[in-house]
């Protein structure tokens, strides 16, 4: 699977859940919010709950494009967030995360439990393989991030990760900074 496709869209990647502290939800408000001022949609994972659901209600406010991807199985867990500019139901999790990818051209992965991080590591993993040259960034929401982070350097220093692989990393505490980084980096790959 080759994915070379490029549309002016974010996939982000993040919870079901709002997790147990505000600042998640005011974070994922504002990266909602710089992603339509710098004119791009949003794929996510289409559902209606959890940071997922204030994410796509942040760009939608902002009168942006959304873009759910869900598996029938989980349209109704997950409760499908109904009010998208469109919303593909797929048959699992395998089918959800190509298509998310197909439609994307930068990925962001905001605090979530083992989807995210599924979701994560495997966009990382295709970037690692040459399967796709789209820029990732970690959006380290208040130090969410911080002990995963120490591992992946961990990792590194055993000698499990190469340095250029461990570069295609971008981290930021910030959405405004790394969308603008996660797009100068698409921009150059364009080049």
């Amino acid at each position: 699977m080759e994915i070379t496709k490029l549309t002016n869209r974010v996939c982000v990647f993040c919870g079901a859940s709002s997790g147990g502290r505000p600042i998640y939800t005011k974070v994922a408000q504002q990266l909602g919010k710089a992603i339509v001022s710098h004119n791009m949609g949003l794929v996510f994972g289409g559902g209606s709950v959890g940071l997922m659901g204030v994410i796509a209600d942040a760009v939608l406010k902002e009168k942006g494009e959304v873009i759910g991807v869900i598996p029938h199985a989980l349209s109704s867990n997950e409760i499908a967030h109904q009010d998208l500019t469109e919303l593909r139901f797929v048959s699992g999790m395998h089918e959800r995360k190509a298509m998310m990818a197909e439609l994307s051209d930068l990925f962001i992965a905001m605090p979530g439990g083992y989807g995210t991080l599924d979701e994560f590591f495997e966009i990382l993993t295709w970037s690692q393989l040459g399967l796709h040259s789209k820029p990732i960034g970690l959006l380290n929401v208040d130090g969410y991030f911080d002990l995963l982070l120490a591992f992946i350097n961990h990792v590194l220093q055993e000698g499990f990760i190469q340095p250029k692989h461990h570069q295609l990393l971008v981290i930021s505490s910030d959405p405004e900074t790394l969308l603008s980084e996660l797009i100068n980096r698409r921009d150059l790959l364009e080049k």
